[in-house]
């Protein structure tokens, strides 16, 4: 296996690593300035907002100093993180099969498989590459493992990285539709698609003898869902799929985002927030007057600043006891519960039909 030795390529890991081992610590000071992002001082510098401390139990394990922790999930199944994403990989007597490239681990990837198989004395040459889903975030360093590599993913997957042609991301070489059981080395995974939810075409990779689940963006283990529910491209199919994951019997997940493992209670914890997202969404939907933002704004006809200021204060009314609830239990809390709230006020117009102030005219 090859590694950057270009200058330029050692100062950027010196930057990842730095910014991961900061990543991988509980906030404990205030930053300096308040403000809103996108304000700055007179010398130019961005005035950051403060958020609240990161609760410990959040927070994976530490980095090493090339930026990486790589651990035993249990026997041959292992995992790596850099605090912001995740992959996991099985070493096996034929060579070792890895699910997903995040770009961010990049040549750690390679780092970690040969720490692992060096000392577990197997063949450590990646011979098959699994594709949770086409995002380039999660499968942007797919093209470091070379052309021979097998490359597995479901053929939705295929058909979108044809038309990204991305030569990061090359399409699978094997595809399936509904399930697909991959065999090497005496080692198992069952891949499986349950339909659309983040993305139209992520899938589910269960490891049965480790009783390891991987799913991408769907859950967060003790963290509240990045920005507007994990951008998700269908927010009924996203929601289901918490209960897709919880019907495995798990007791191990790879969640692919931030810096340790998932147990099942972290899948339940999340439920309930988005749960009580929805309940708190609706009720502002009902009990926010539109009244003042139709008088402000209709007068002028601008109606893009009656949406937008009606829907922003809703957003805001619904996370604000959401917010209140999680706050020190879920990182992140305060950091995007109101987003998280915009979309699924946007979804709750768009796929169940509670257009409030803007349903059918009486």
């Amino acid at each position: 296996m090859t590694h950057p030795t270009e200058p330029a390529a050692s100062k950027r890991r010196t930057f990842l690593k730095r910014a991961a081992v900061a990543a991988a610590v509980p906030a404990t000071a205030t930053l300096l300035g308040s403000g809103l992002p996108g304000t700055a001082f007179a010398d130019g510098s961005p005035v950051l907002p403060d958020y609240a401390p990161i609760p410990s139990a959040s927070v994976g394990p530490g980095l090493n100093e090339d930026g990486y922790f790589v651990g035993q999930i249990k026997g041959n199944l292992y995992w790596v993180t850099d605090s912001y994403y995740q992959a996991m990989f099985l070493t096996t007597q034929d060579g070792v099969v890895l699910v997903d490239a995040p770009p961010t681990i990049g040549h750690n990837l390679l780092r970690a498989i040969d720490k692992v198989t060096q000392a577990n004395g197997m063949p450590g040459k990646v011979t098959h590459l699994v594709y949770s889903h086409s995002h380039a975030d999660h499968i942007g360093a797919a093209s470091l493992f070379g052309k021979d590599v097998v490359r597995i993913g479901h053929s939705e997957t295929r058909r979108l990285l044809r038309i990204d042609a991305d030569p990061n991301r090359p399409a699978p070489t094997e595809t399936f539709d509904n399930r697909y059981v991959l065999k090497v080395g005496g080692e198992r995974l069952e891949l499986a698609y349950h339909g659309p939810n983040h993305s139209p075409d992520n899938i589910f990779i269960y490891a049965p003898d480790y009783a390891t689940l991987m799913v991408v963006d769907v859950l967060y283990p003790g963290w509240v869902p990045f920005k507007s529910l994990a951008v998700s491209q269908d927010i009924p199919a996203w929601i289901k799929a918490h209960d897709v994951a919880m019907d495995y019997p798990w007791t191990t997940l790879v969640g692919g985002h931030l810096g340790r493992l998932g147990v099942r209670a972290d899948g339940q914890i999340q439920k309930e927030y988005i749960a009580d997202l929805e309940t708190s969404t609706r009720k502002a939907m009902t009990s926010l007057d539109p009244t003042p933002y139709f008088q402000k704004y209709g007068p002028s006809g601008n109606s893009w600043a009656i949406f937008k200021t009606y829907l922003d204060a809703v957003a805001e009314e619904a996370a604000r006891p959401v917010v209140a609830k999680y706050t020190g239990t879920l990182a992140a809390a305060d950091v995007y519960t109101v987003d998280n709230a915009f979309t699924m006020l946007e979804s709750l117009r768009i796929d169940a039909g509670i257009l409030g102030p803007f349903s059918i005219r009486p």
